[in-house]
């Protein structure tokens, strides 16, 4: 048993990037599905799929390199709030990546969703991890 799925997640995409791997595998969970939205949504992954043929189900996710120079779209992932130390923002307060180049991504009661999506909402939350 995982006892941080998110983490887990954060950690197979890393690795499968620095060994340039094309496609990723990850045991499914609903946080799981909805951050790999949030990443398809802000051009960080090529492509995605939802495999439930298992109990368990399983996502794949297509990673994305740039043609020419084979550098991967997600320079890094990094895990914020974990099961030892949350970490929860108000909307006033939400976090900005890289003067605003990168995303954080972060759990509210609207969803899964950025920290730019959030801040229009007006709503904050657990922030789960950063992008860039």
């Amino acid at each position: 048993m995982n006892t941080d799925p998110i983490a887990d997640f954060l950690t197979r995409v890393r690795n499968a990037i620095r060994a340039k791997h094309r496609v990723v595998e990850i045991p499914a969970s609903n946080i799981k599905k909805e951050i790999t939205k949030v990443l398809y949504e802000k051009g960080y992954i090529q492509n995605y799929k939802f495999d439930d043929s298992t109990p368990q189900g399983s996502i794949k996710i297509a990673l994305k390199y740039n043609p020419t120079t084979k550098q991967p779209a997600i320079v890094d992932l990094q895990r914020i709030s974990r099961p030892g130390l949350r970490q929860y923002r108000g909307a006033d307060n939400l976090p900005r990546i890289l003067n605003g180049l990168g995303v954080a991504i972060i759990s509210t009661s609207k969803g899964v969703m950025t920290d730019k999506e959030a801040k229009t909402l007006n709503v904050g939350g657990e922030v789960l991890c950063y992008v860039y």
